[in-house]
């Protein structure tokens, strides 16, 4: 909600503190606000009971639920029998978890969905087994296998997931006859879930901006070529460049593609090698570190050891001897990058990246000279459906 506002690193941690402050507040008020008192039965376990204002010998459940972990909580939904939980505390449990779970996950925590998506399923399904149970509508219902089936149905919901879904709530009860109607919960809920929005992991990674790109290729991107989608104009390197060249152009350049073709001859170019900013900036950094060339022989292993924090180019400070000085950019280059032509095809260049797992891919003319970039991102921008293809073309006109 607060997303677009809450950028600085010590507004996260403050929104961190105020949600779970906000979480212990509203969990405490309900457990002491709570009058559901439990005594548990002669085969009824009940993990971490918390008496609060029960009498001895009995234990509060909605206290219960919110101190146990998530996975004990479910677990205890699954498996205790009737009469365990009142109506009207699961009620609350599940009105106030809901809003909590959305907002937590939202916070730049790590924090995932899945485990309270199933505590949240299983809390709403067990109350209308609750609620079935004692209407008398199905007087021997199993409120555990309601809470069962909700979870499944909360968890399909979000994640839009059948076969492996199913999978996975079958191991985690042990029993293969709920295979079937845990496959028709998802089915469903997948269903219904598809005809409003998106699952939640598709809607953030467009929330990212996070280039992920679809199975197959708008349809109607046909008619749209590389050189709609590339980034153009492309600074490009020789294979031997002076210091103070490159220092300049990773100064001042604003490309958003972050890299660089180098070729063998800016006349002909003939050979396309394709270079990293962030790989170029590693060796400026060790090219101005000269004692570590002179122990020993660059590695691959020194650039996995610094990804992902290469330095930044304010940090690296060079002379004016060490800018006349040069640096062969061919001992760690890829020398068979992919290019395409300029006029192939967006749908072919998007299956090349959904194939290959490419980052980058060269565009070149008639006479193979480099005549700019596609990135994951430029396709990405392009892949938003009906109005990313509209975009493209306001641009072309």
């Amino acid at each position: 909600l607060f997303r677009e506002y809450i950028h600085r690193s010590y507004l996260q941690v403050i929104e961190a503190i105020l949600a779970a402050a906000a979480t212990a507040t509203v969990s405490y008020i309900l457990m002491y606000c709570s009058d559901d008192c439990q005594t548990p039965g002669e085969h009824q376990a009940v993990e971490y009971p918390l008496q609060l204002f029960c009498p001895d010998g009995q234990h509060n459940s909605i206290a219960t639920v919110f101190f146990n972990t998530p996975e004990r909580s479910v677990r205890n939904l699954f498996h205790n029998f009737p009469g365990s939980y009142n109506s009207l505390t699961l009620f609350l449990f599940t009105f106030t978890y809901f809003f909590l779970a959305c907002w937590t996950y939202g916070l730049t925590v790590s924090a995932g969905v899945f485990i309270p998506s199933l505590l949240l399923g299983a809390a709403w399904g067990r109350l209308i087994g609750n609620l079935l149970t004692n209407s008398g509508v199905s007087i021997f219902a199993d409120p555990g296998k309601y809470a069962l089936m909700g979870a499944a149905a909360q968890l399909g919901g979000i994640v839009r997931m059948t076969l492996s879904l199913t999978v996975i709530m079958v191991e985690a009860t042990g029993n293969v006859t709920y295979g079937l109607p845990i496959m028709l919960v998802l089915m469903t809920s997948k269903i219904v879930g598809d005809y409003f929005a998106e699952g939640l992991y598709d809607i953030h990674i467009k929330l990212q901006s996070v280039p992920f790109l679809g199975w197959e290729a708008p349809a109607t991107s046909h008619s749209f070529t590389a050189r709609e989608v590339m980034s153009s104009p492309v600074m490009c390197f020789n294979r031997t460049e002076k210091v103070g060249t490159i220092v300049d152009v990773l100064s001042n350049t604003s490309a958003k593609h972050n890299g660089f073709p180098i070729v063998s001859d800016f006349t002909t170019n003939e050979v396309y090698l394709f270079y990293s900013t962030q790989v170029i900036k590693f060796f400026l950094h060790v090219f101005v570190e000269r004692a570590q060339l002179k122990q020993r022989k660059l590695l691959l292993k020194d650039f996995r050891d610094a990804y992902p924090r290469f330095p930044p180019i304010q940090s690296i400070h060079v002379s004016q001897d060490e800018r006349e000085c040069t640096m062969d950019l061919t001992e760690f280059m890829n020398p068979t990058p992919y290019t395409v032509p300029q006029e192939t095809s967006l749908p072919r260049v998007f299956k090349l990246f959904r194939a290959l797992g490419l980052r980058h891919l060269v565009v070149v003319d008639n006479e193979n000279r480099v005549v700019g970039l596609v990135t994951r991102k430029d396709l990405a921008r392009y892949h938003l459906g009906k109005h990313g293809l509209e975009e493209l073309q306001l641009a072309q006109t």
